[in-house]
């Protein structure tokens, strides 16, 4: 059985030790989320769909054809391997940084408060980047795009919003006292 002193010791360090995992996890997870449902299963944009229209003169590679699709899938590829690079870079980091209670810190409302957290940070960089300054896709493209973008930019807000409550409402990891200040 775990005592108090135990508990003190290991848990609030945990709890900011897994802010920066729980984050880089998060951005990860949406993005592959992102790929997997927007470019994959709904197939409403691919990382070049609207660089008809874009801001930077990136060459137009058309999706309805064989070789724009191609061009757009490789693209999607260098999209998901950046997830796929974060998702393992958040585990190694967490990995490192707890070493005592592994098993609670994957149970705990803060790791999955930041990761949701990351969730929501991802789509904000990724809307105001990609769909609002670059201009090189947009969640749906067509005449309610807008609307779309702008819906995917809210959804990051209440994203952002909803995980850094959950992680803050966490007793096991809470920011109460005897508080180490670990790691951001």
């Amino acid at each position: 059985m775990t005592t108090t002193t135990d508990q003190t010791r290991t848990a609030p360090a945990a709890a900011g030790a897994i802010r920066l995992p729980g984050i880089v996890l998060g951005v990860g997870l949406g993005g592959f989320l992102d790929g997997i449902l927007l470019h994959q299963l709904l197939q409403w944009h691919h990382m070049l769909t609207s660089t008809n229209h874009d801001r930077i003169g990136v060459k137009y590679y058309d999706p309805h054809t064989v070789s724009g699709l191609r061009m757009n899938t490789v693209w999607d590829g260098v999209f998901h391997t950046v997830c796929w690079l974060s998702v393992l870079l958040g585990l190694a980091i967490l990995y490192s940084r707890v070493t005592h209670d592994r098993r609670a810190v994957w149970t705990s409302r803060a790791l999955w408060g930041w990761i949701l957290a990351g969730w929501g940070l991802f789509n904000l960089v990724e809307g105001l980047l990609d769909h609002q300054i670059l201009g090189i896709h947009h969640v749906r493209g067509g005449p309610h795009q807008a609307w779309w973008d702008t819906a995917f930019l809210v959804l990051g807000a209440l994203l952002l919003l909803v995980g850094h409550l959950l992680q803050r409402g966490d007793r096991a990891f809470g920011n109460g006292a005897g508080r180490t200040g670990g790691r951001a």
